[in-house]
């Protein structure tokens, strides 16, 4: 019979099975460990170990948590105590080792006791300013096990673990009540919030321009949209629903490299280190197959974003556009404006040179190319396209529009609140570095914070 368990053990088949028991006790085991609150033995045990100076890691090896829970676990349920040291003044004032006053008892006139040897003092002197100890500012947070603690006169944090763990079950218990707002707060909510997302804004945005109407964060918002407790919903946020996946594009460009010399990604970085300039990203949005497309340009700056139709993708009308550009601003502010722009390497922008000068052959700007297949090295302009697609979906055709359709557009997109901008528009922003004319100029004015829309109903009004 031994032998018979010794082969079977030894067996190719045992092992395997034996191995897979291990993975799904293993697997079992971590999925019941991970994520698990502190229980009142473990706080004991934190309690116990801070007493005998142990250091908040060392506390967290022993009990098998990370150091940052140790750590956000001591400092967020310790006490402060007002226990005072046997046989010491009860004074915690900064000044009380050189102070030499007396008699500030109005009941006690007589008294010849130094004031700084009276537990009294710190609620009568008018120059009393309390002393804090600077250790509980650094690990391990608390007085438990401190070797002055029994001559300490400061207040004091101590760790209990019976008051941790009551602490946490009260917070768990708030926690899972339910939505903390009325249902008046809600309908109300409701009304203000919902017709703002079905416009096509985002919940910062709203909240940005709206901090007094709100008592609740912008995540609760959020949550309060997923479970359906308001009229929008997750749909009505593109950021919100899950992308498709990208297709993966065919690699090779179809421009001439000629164009590019001297005008690469790292002739770019050379350039902007020796120039004090900010760079302006260029690119091109299509429409359906064919006709008409878009040639934007993006202030990196101040996330300014201007766009002009054209009738084709073709190289010569990026240059026709460039010359009414240049001929409306004139040469001065064009140069301001656009010292250096950076583009992809489409065919459309395949002729820098004409680009760069005007036509008596003066500089007007430097152009320089992203490598290949690196969009990821223009971020501003690529992310700001997503604004345009919520009004001009994809494959949808450019045909019918105008150029005054495209600047209304783009008025109600840089009007939009940009948090990187500290919750300012892009237009103001362009309007404090360049001046408010240039953008009036250009036919883009400020729309009012809840006129925003961005949907494609913009075009039917």
């Amino acid at each position: 019979m031994g032998e018979v368990a010794f082969s079977l053990a030894k067996s190719p088949w045992f092992l395997k099975m034996n191995l897979r028991v291990l993975h799904i006790y293993f697997k079992e085991y971590n999925a019941m460990t991970k994520n698990k609150h502190l229980t009142d033995e473990e706080r004991l045990q934190i309690e116990n170990l801070l007493k005998q100076r142990y250091s908040i890691k060392s506390i967290a090896d022993r009990l098998g948590k990370s150091t940052s829970t140790i750590s956000r676990e001591v400092r967020k349920r310790a006490q402060e105590s007002e226990k005072f040291a046997a046989h010491y003044p009860h004074n915690r004032c900064i000044k009380r080792r050189e102070c030499h006053r007396c008699q500030l008892c109005e009941d006690k006139p007589n008294c010849t006791r130094r004031c700084a040897l009276c537990n009294r003092c710190n609620n009568i002197c008018p120059s009393y300013e309390e002393d804090v100890c600077l250790k509980l500012y650094d690990p391990p947070y608390v007085c438990n096990g401190c070797p002055e603690e029994s001559s300490c006169v400061l207040k004091k944090r101590y760790y209990l673990h019976k008051q941790a763990h009551e602490a946490y079950r009260e917070m768990l218990i708030e926690s899972r009540i339910g939505v903390n707002i009325t249902e008046e707060d809600l309908l109300e909510l409701d009304d203000f919030v919902s017709p703002l997302i079905k416009r096509g804004q985002s919940v910062h945005h709203i909240f940005a321009n709206n901090p007094d109407e709100f008592e609740i964060s912008e995540k609760s918002v959020y949550r309060y949209v997923a479970g359906g407790l308001l009229k929008a919903d997750n749909l009505d946020m593109p950021r919100v629903v899950r992308y498709k996946p990208r297709k993966h594009k065919p690699v090779g460009h179809k421009v001439d490299s000629g164009c590019r010399i001297g005008r690469t990604y790292v002739d770019f970085q050379k350039f902007m280190e020796q120039a004090n300039v900010s760079a302006v990203e260029m690119d091109t949005v299509k429409g359906g197959v064919s006709g008409k497309v878009l040639l934007t340009l993006m202030f990196k700056s101040c996330d300014f974003m201007l766009a002009f139709l054209r009738d084709r993708n073709t190289s010569q009308t990026v240059i026709d556009r460039f010359n009414i550009l240049y001929d409306l601003l004139g040469t001065d502010c064009f140069k301001t404006l656009f010292p250096v722009i950076l583009t992809d390497n489409g065919s459309e922008f395949s002729n820098p040179t004409a680009l760069e000068f005007d036509a008596e052959g003066r500089r007007r700007t430097h152009i320089f190319y992203c490598d290949p297949h690196a969009s990821f090295q223009k971020p501003n302009v690529e992310l700001n396209h997503e604004f345009i697609r919520k009004i001009l979906p994809k494959s949808k055709s450019f045909n019918h529009l105008t150029q005054s359709d495209i600047d209304r557009i783009m008025s109600h997109i840089n009007s939009y609140s940009r948090e990187k901008l500290n919750d300012k528009t892009p237009i103001e922003m362009f309007g404090f570095l360049y001046g408010d004319d240039i953008a009036k100029k250009l036919g883009l004015h400020k729309i009012p914070a809840n006129d925003i829309l961005l949907k494609p109903s913009l075009l039917r009004k």
